[in-house]
């Protein structure tokens, strides 16, 4: 009989030539467990998923009293459902302005291509800008706005009239035009290695959005939910979108995202077309059941308050000569070190030893370090202990 192993490697599609391939038998707060016995401290959030850990008893019980109501009713915006209700009250009131509707979808690449769909719309515009090193998704339009052209290349000819420009660059805000519907932008750029600048530039964009009547995106699918120490990574600079979207830590674990304006601005999907967008199961109860007690505990734990002071344990536990830099805001950190080639290997000796972290799409010199909000301080401690001894284990 073949083994769970192989049964993976014959029946599931590969991504790459080297899949982690560990097999994970229960997961619990920041530990995963795997079936040989062995533990890992998650230091990644399964890619800023689990900002509340795995399995979170509350997010468990919120989804365990949906189960018990009901599923899947109907496709999106038919039914009054009270999850997506009262999902979408709760997030309306972590956000300033009129930043009011939301419309539910089943991820982040999701999110980005309705709001691309609604720029459109609303400003009957084509064009975007985006920025160098931006990640936005896998589908074809949030593909066509990320700035890396090694993993886009092998897929065009992707959506035309894109622009880029580099973020933290004033004098490239000129790039934004009067055929622009909209710009899209990592508040934190994740995949670039948690790369991000000041409120000034942030401010410059936003008045020159304006001025272009340009709609302004925050891509908050890694940074939001209080990751970086306040709800959204946005609110430490002052400035505020037109729309916000949402995925990856808005779920506690379940699957969900978000793209979040004004009724003014989503009013454009009800008629001409008719249905201007659709989705069967975004939205869906029991993951909005999850997310409603994912944020309702982040604010009520005050998980936010901590953020800060977490993230400075690790920066003063990770010192050795083989880290450069560490970069960060709040608890999303990248630890610089000379090249992908001293990294990988305490990458890999890291996970023999108990902890899984791992590098960055566009910047793979640097370890992602983004753990569950709820870490403690001990395993903060316990965690830069196995990545000081994976250091000299590879590099004596």
């Amino acid at each position: 009989m073949l083994s769970e192993r192989q049964l993976f490697l014959q029946h599931l599609a590969q991504t790459s030539e080297f899949p982690l391939m560990l097999e994970i038998d229960k997961a619990e707060g920041v530990y995963m467990h795997a079936t040989n016995g062995q533990k890992y401290i998650d230091l990644i959030s399964g890619i800023g998923v689990s900002n509340l850990g795995h399995r979170h008893p509350k997010v468990i019980k919120a989804i365990k009293e949906q189960l018990d109501k009901y599923m899947h009713l109907m496709v999106y915006g038919e039914f009054i459902q009270s999850p997506q209700v009262r999902l979408g009250k709760a997030l309306a009131d972590t956000l300033p302005g009129n930043l009011s509707s939301c419309y539910f979808v089943n991820s982040g690449s999701e999110a980005v291509e309705g709001a691309m769909k609604v720029s459109k719309r609303y400003t009957g515009r084509g064009g975007f800008v985006s920025c160098s090193n931006a990640y936005h998704g896998s589908s074809h339009g949030s593909l066509s706005l990320s700035g890396n052209e090694k993993f886009k290349q092998a897929y065009r000819p992707l959506l035309p009239h894109i622009s880029h420009m580099r973020h933290g660059h004033l004098n490239d805000l000129e790039i934004i035009n009067e055929q622009t519907a909209a710009v899209v932008i990592e508040v934190v750029q994740g995949e670039a290695g948690v790369n991000y600048t000041n409120a000034e530039y942030y401010q410059a964009l936003r008045k020159r959005c304006t001025d272009q009547r340009a709609l302004l995106i925050f891509d908050e699918i890694q940074s939001g939910f209080g990751r970086t120490g306040k709800f959204w990574a946005f609110e430490h600079f002052d400035v505020i979108p037109d729309i916000v979207v949402s995925a990856k830590g808005m779920g506690g674990g379940m699957p969900i995202g978000a793209f979040i304006a004004s009724q003014e601005i989503m009013s454009v999907l009800q008629n001409d077309p008719i249905l201007g967008h659709i989705t069967t199961f975004g939205g869906h109860p029991v993951s909005a059941a999850a997310s409603l007690a994912t944020l309702n505990t982040i604010l009520q734990e005050e998980l936010m308050a901590q953020v800060m002071r977490k993230a400075e344990l690790f920066k003063s536990y990770l010192m050795h000569p083989a880290i450069k830099n560490i970069r960060n805001l709040g608890l999303m950190m990248a630890v610089e070190f000379e090249s992908f080639e001293v990294l990988k290997p305490i990458i890999d000796k890291a996970i023999d030893y108990g902890v899984l972290t791992d590098w960055f799409l566009y910047c793979d010199n640097a370890m992602r370090v983004a753990p569950p909000l709820i870490i403690s301080e001990e395993e903060i401690k316990e965690a830069c202990e196995i990545i000081l001894k994976a250091i000299k284990a590879v590099h004596p």
